[in-house]
């Protein structure tokens, strides 16, 4: 049985918990303000708000309901928009009313979602975090400007909240409705009950393992819903982020949202929020969790460029018969990895890039909110002399699995950058890829973006190598 606290009613419900939070709320509890767009996780208008408890605070994410299997609600705070209505609109609504940032309409509830999520975090006020909020969100009506002024209006309006009590001076200023005060002690005792009775559940042999849905609920939806599924979201110890004798590690439910706020791995990669940002959108990155998106085995999948080029391993559970397995001989071929279907990732460990220079790019049609056309990453030590001592590269897009780049890797093992080494690289590396045409390129695109991007991984603040790389890019 699933149980959540869905606005301010608790629901236990038998529904399948692969079956996702939007069909539920829409058509059997007839909230029907959620809209149905994609389906996919791109468009926003099924954007609720999920309450959760992250270091025993209660913490508000914006989440697509289309996308989130309804066992993943179990003992959280779904919020819909029926459940931040009041007998007055709230400042948020207000704000898209008085810049009419709606048109059709069909759009304006993920906005205010999204907007209410910006409202609800306790560390964020400002415009730029206003209009991060919504980047999971898309208009086809407005050009967005009206939406923008909206936001402008709310960010000066919560100047003065608190980073403390942060719920109860929203409830004070109407920004939510009163119950929400009291969540955090209703969840509390949800958490109570549930746990008393998770003893008597009833083991399901034949499982479908489930994390955060972001692709297993676009490309099996009927599969998911159907199936017994064992949810692996919630379990704590695949939730951690630890450093131990020299090596991070990641747990397989660590959410991509929970990775980049990471303390630690902001240490390790002072990048990271300019790399986070390229994938995907707010609301999905709450959702995706780490190990996820390596299974899927995407050949663009950015987490696992990233983690290729990390020279990452990962820890695999059979029954308790654990064994480790390089993510570099994980991928074999198209969507055929090195995994049992009785088998799950528990943790991803790699050495962080310490007195090492790390970098991630991708390129896609958009900017953001977008699959990759092209990415990649490097991780590599130079000495003083421009020389490579080691270095890790990694390509999605390219081939048809994550890509690591051995070959080339190895070539440039003891080489110095210069333009005869970085030329003959590139050769090289054309040699490793086979990228096909698509509709996200061309091969011969793709060959080029990957030429630029390999480039970018040079410039480093090395002046000498960067006359090198822009000598080449200027040939």
């Amino acid at each position: 049985m699933v149980q959540f606290i869905l606005n301010n009613q608790l629901v236990s419900t038998e529904h399948a918990t692969g079956s996702t939070v939007l069909d539920f709320i829409r058509y059997y509890k007839r909230l029907v303000g959620t809209k149905i767009g994609c389906r996919e996780g791109d468009c926003g208008a099924c954007t609720i708000l999920v309450g959760d408890f992250e270091n025993n605070k209660l913490v508000y994410r914006s989440m697509t309901s289309c996308l989130m299997p309804l066992g993943n609600a179990h003992g959280k705070h779904i919020v819909s928009v029926e459940g931040i209505n009041m007998k007055e609109l709230s400042p948020v609504q207000q704000a898209m009313v008085d810049t009419n940032g709606t048109q059709c309409g069909f759009c304006t509830i993920g906005f205010v979602m999204s907007l209410t999520g910006f409202v609800l975090n306790e560390t964020t006020k400002e415009y730029n975090d206003a209009i991060a909020a919504i980047d999971g969100n898309i208009c086809r009506c407005t050009g967005y400007k009206s939406i923008e002024r909206a936001a402008a209006i709310l960010s000066e309006k919560i100047n003065d909240k608190p980073e403390q009590e942060t719920i109860a001076w929203l409830a004070e200023h109407n920004f939510i409705p009163e119950y929400f005060l009291h969540i955090k002690e209703r969840l509390t005792q949800l958490r109570e009950r549930i746990n008393e009775t998770a003893s008597t559940i009833n083991p399901v042999v034949q499982k479908l393992i489930l994390g955060g849905g972001t692709d297993l609920v676009v490309q099996k939806a009927l599969a998911v819903k159907n199936s017994a599924v064992e949810h692996l979201f919630d379990t704590s110890h695949l939730q951690e982020i630890k450093f131990e004798n020299g090596q991070c590690h990641i747990g397989a439910a660590v959410t991509v949202t929970a990775f980049a706020e990471s303390k630690l791995m902001q240490g390790f990669f002072p990048n990271l929020n300019q790399y986070i940002k390229l994938i995907s959108s707010t609301p999905i990155r709450n959702m995706a969790t780490m190990a996820g998106n390596l299974v899927n085995a995407s050949p663009i999948g950015d987490m696992s460029i990233f983690f290729l080029a990390l020279d990452s391993e990962l820890v695999l559970n059979k029954s308790g018969a654990i064994r480790t397995v390089k993510l570099n001989n994980f991928y074999k071929a198209y969507k055929l990895i090195d995994k049992g279907a009785d088998e799950i990732i528990e943790k991803i460990i790699f050495t962080p890039p310490q007195n090492t220079h790390f970098n991630f790019e991708k390129v896609s049609k958009r900017t953001h909110l977008d699959i990759a056309s092209v990415n990649s990453a490097c991780q590599m030590q130079l000495n003083d002399d421009g020389v490579v001592e080691n270095i890790h590269l990694s390509a999605g897009g390219v081939a048809p699995f994550p890509k690591y780049l051995a070959e080339t890797c190895s070539f440039l093992k003891g080489k110095k950058m210069n333009t005869e080494n970085l030329k003959a690289a590139i050769e090289i590396m054309n040699a490793e890829i086979a990228p096909i045409s698509d509709a996200r390129g061309a091969k011969e695109y793709k060959r080029l973006l990957l030429r630029q991007l390999f480039l970018a991984h040079f410039q480093s603040g090395n002046e000498k190598i960067n006359s090198v790389v822009e000598g080449i890019l200027k040939a």
